[in-house]
């Protein structure tokens, strides 16, 4: 979900850490409560899920290298069912994990060894931007064209039919709806959803457009809603306004 902020005189995020090295965990977990963070960890992914279900995180520091699970099916399973922000930190540097990583919802990703002052940084860039988003939002409930959208609890109906989208998917969705008939070029989708430049590829936009397509659109062969200007970007494509030219 789009979270309130809770850093404030009295109130410090809550961070779970998802890692089986537990030397790292414990060097890792000090640096963090040194900033006032609440820090909570689990050391396998069968415990993961459930952790991060069960309490209210501000964020998910996690290895995909974990002894019993598939970390990046956990990042996706996670994503998918709170949208709580991920940052991947781990050894694995190839690009397709880091790619993978984004695609499947994570926020971040960080090759160990790394410099703690680097993590806290992005740590709090990734929650300066969820807390942006809600400082942006004036109503609960939006209604554009089919589409009633609760911004906060980041859920959507397409008419009576609610419409199941992961974290990123909802920012997707929200940026091209909030600006109908705006054509958006992939690098820009990159900036505003994810939070960078240009990473990797830029396929990460093209899976999550095909994602959303087949959750809003009657036929996702034939968009209705989202479309593709060729060799540009995309657009929502409003009711009332012509398609640009």
């Amino acid at each position: 979900m789009i979270r309130q902020s809770l850093r404030g005189e009295d109130m410090e995020e809550k961070i779970l850490i998802i890692d089986s090295d537990k030397s790292f965990v414990k060097g890792l977990r000090y640096s963090l409560e040194q900033d006032r963070y609440l820090v909570d960890e689990v050391y396998k992914g069968k415990d993961a899920i459930a952790k991060a279900y069960k309490n209210d995180y501000n964020m998910i520091l996690m290895d995909i290298v974990l002894p019993d699970s598939n970390g990046l099916n956990i990042c996706k399973d996670i994503s998918k069912q709170s949208g709580t922000p991920i940052i991947i930190i781990t050894e694995k540097d190839e690009d397709i994990n880091k790619i993978l990583a984004l695609e499947y919802g994570a926020d971040d990703y960080l090759v160990k060894p790394f410099n703690i002052l680097e993590l806290k940084a992005r740590m709090k860039a990734v929650l300066r931007r969820i807390n942006d988003k809600n400082n942006a939002i004036n109503n609960q409930i939006v209604v554009f064209d089919d589409f009633t959208i609760n911004t906060l609890g980041r859920k959507i109906k397409r008419g009576e039919k609610d419409i199941n989208l992961t974290g990123k998917e909802f920012d997707l969705f929200y940026v091209l709806i909030s600006n109908p008939g705006k054509i958006f070029k992939r690098e820009e989708l990159l900036e505003l959803v994810w939070g960078y430049s240009y990473f990797g590829d830029l396929r990460t936009v093209d899976v999550h457009i095909r994602r959303i397509r087949e959750k809003i659109e009657k036929d996702s062969s034939n968009a209705k809603y989202i479309r593709t200007k060729w060799g540009v970007g995309y657009y929502y494509n409003k009711k009332d306004i012509k398609s640009p030219s």
